[in-house]
């Protein structure tokens, strides 16, 4: 088979030109630029009438593949193991509670309006996702990074990140063999829990000592090589085993971590990041079909809708269980109660990689991480604000 470069480039150049594009527009608009991203993706994408920007559907697909590889990995560099450890046993069980509990609610509301099995898996996990980076960067912005219920916040989105990973993992898993029950979903969730463990028990031990060998030639690009060597090396693992590239490139990164240059590494591969992050959400933007989306937005706002309420609820109930006093229990109730961002879209094109998921699924998530991730800030603003309102009459009101 001949492979023509010209259509490739022809593709690179528009998805590039259309992200800078909408990423400045995305800047002069003060929203966030993912907003911008995959709008920029449905413009150029095949399904935009009158034409299709984009030439080769192949390519798209591939391009977006590797945007999750070096996106998840960059993502797993902010998790060490060691920070793992420090994460406390309140922040476990508060994670777990959120992580789990909007999974179910979200997977009985959607089998109530009558979606199939695998639809209604991937939709509520899709649901389940909290954006870390979104989160964090409002907390930034409005002074509070350093309050207890941001560290709370902190913690309990780091465990839910891995949660979703290797959920993901399992339905991927079990999607390929064909079997929601019985031995399959045996099978794939302990093919998952060993390579996250095999690699998390080997990996620690060979690959940090890896690469502080090669930092120690203090040759940045031959650095940069082997730390993506190790990246597309575990996805690779993951994708032959039956499992999410994803889930390989993320603990790749949570590996790479470890090591004595991992602070070196974070700003080498932060281009890749931004390069490829931004590939990664055009290139699902222009995957969905958006001829469907008309038609999507009510039911996307109704499992928007479930999604902040099961969030608020598990949270706020876990953390009054832990012992957070009703302020903290309500800010981070606030604070992690929108969904979204991109796990939310790796999960959504999960279930489309397989093959389980209906045409429908990808631009409904792609339409939710949208509205979400404009409606988030405004969200958590408001709720901190009416948490310090209520303390500061509260307060006056003992004084009396």
């Amino acid at each position: 088979m001949v492979i023509e470069i010209g259509p490739i480039l022809q593709d690179f150049t528009i998805i590039m030109i259309a992200a800078s594009i909408m990423a400045m527009v995305s800047y002069k608009l003060k929203q966030p630029m993912v907003i911008g991203y995959i709008i920029a993706g449905m413009i150029i994408g095949p399904f935009t009438p009158p034409f299709s920007l984009i030439s080769n559907f192949d390519v798209l697909n591939l391009f977006a593949e590797i945007g999750v590889i070096l996106l998840l990995f960059v993502v797993g560099m902010e998790f060490p193991i060691e920070k793992l450890r420090k994460i406390g046993k309140k922040a476990l069980v508060i994670a777990f509670s959120e992580g789990l509990g909007t999974f179910a609610i979200g997977f009985l509301v959607c089998q109530a309006v009558n979606y199939s099995l695998a639809d209604s898996l991937f939709l509520a996990l899709a649901i389940s996702v909290t954006s870390t980076v979104i989160v964090m960067r409002i907390l930034d912005e409005l002074g509070m990074i350093k309050d207890e219920a941001s560290i709370l916040i902190l913690g309990v989105a780091v465990i839910e990140d891995i949660i979703i990973i290797s959920m993901l993992a399992i339905l991927q898993s079990v999607s390929s063999t064909g079997g929601l029950y019985g031995i399959e979903l045996v099978t794939s969730i302990v093919t998952v829990l060993a390579f996250i463990g095999g690699a998390l028990f080997i990996g620690s031990k060979t690959v940090p000592k890896f690469v502080n060998l090669i930092g120690k030639t203090n040759q940045h690009d031959v650095l940069v090589v082997a730390i993506l060597g190790v990246a597309f090396g575990l996805s690779f693992l993951a994708f032959e085993i039956g499992i999410s590239v994803a889930t390989g490139a993320f603990f790749a990164g949570v590996l790479i971590a470890e090591s004595k240059v991992h602070s070196v590494t974070r700003v080498l591969t932060s281009p890749l990041k931004d390069m490829f992050g931004a590939i990664f959400f055009v290139s699902i933007g222009a995957l969905m079909d958006i001829t469907k989306i008309p038609a999507l937005i009510l039911p996307a706002l109704m499992l928007i809708v479930v999604s902040i309420g099961a969030k608020f609820l598990t949270v706020y109930l876990s953390s009054r269980s832990q012992g957070y006093d009703a302020q903290t229990s309500l800010k981070a109730a606030f604070g992690l109660s929108s969904s979204g961002g991109e796990l939310a879209l790796v999960v959504a094109k999960g279930g489309a990689d397989v093959g389980t998921t209906s045409s429908f699924v990808l631009p409904m998530v792609g339409t939710m991480t949208i509205i979400t991730t404009f409606i988030t800030p405004y969200l958590i603003k408001l709720g901190w604000k009416l948490v310090d309102t209520k303390k500061s009459t509260d307060e006056m009101t003992e004084k009396k």
